[in-house]
């Protein structure tokens, strides 16, 4: 069992910088796939970023590519989402995902663990 609080968002302006981080329980962080994925108001949730669990892989969506970056540190059990260059679009509750595997997964149905979502709004 995984438990995530992601913490980091807020406002910011066209072009601004946040970084998201996810914190999880448990002792074994290190054996679980952790995605990002975020919902705009009136939309579906998509997919942004996931990491392995030693975090040599990474992917992501091609909005956000060359933008944003993922990374962990399995010692503080945290992902973290650094996100730059950001832009209205980019406006959602952004989620962290958590699942028991060593393969890549981009589809929300395959993540067994949740965050409950921090809000960043992109001003223009």
């Amino acid at each position: 069992q995984v438990h995530l609080v992601e913490s980091g968002g807020g406002l910011v302006q066209t072009g601004g910088s946040l970084r998201l981080s996810c914190a999880a329980s448990g002792r074994t962080f290190s054996n679980y796939f952790v995605a990002w994925f975020r919902q705009a108001p009136g939309k579906e949730r998509e997919f942004v970023t996931c990491i392995s669990g030693s975090g040599t892989n990474t992917t992501y969506a091609d909005s956000v590519k060359g933008r944003f970056t993922i990374s962990r540190d399995n010692a503080r059990n945290t992902v973290y989402l650094q996100m730059n260059s950001l832009k209205p679009d980019d406006t959602a509750v952004y989620y962290c995902a958590a699942r028991r595997s060593n393969r890549i997964a981009i589809t929300e149905a395959l993540y067994d663990f949740w965050g409950q979502g921090t809000q960043v709004t992109v001003s223009s």
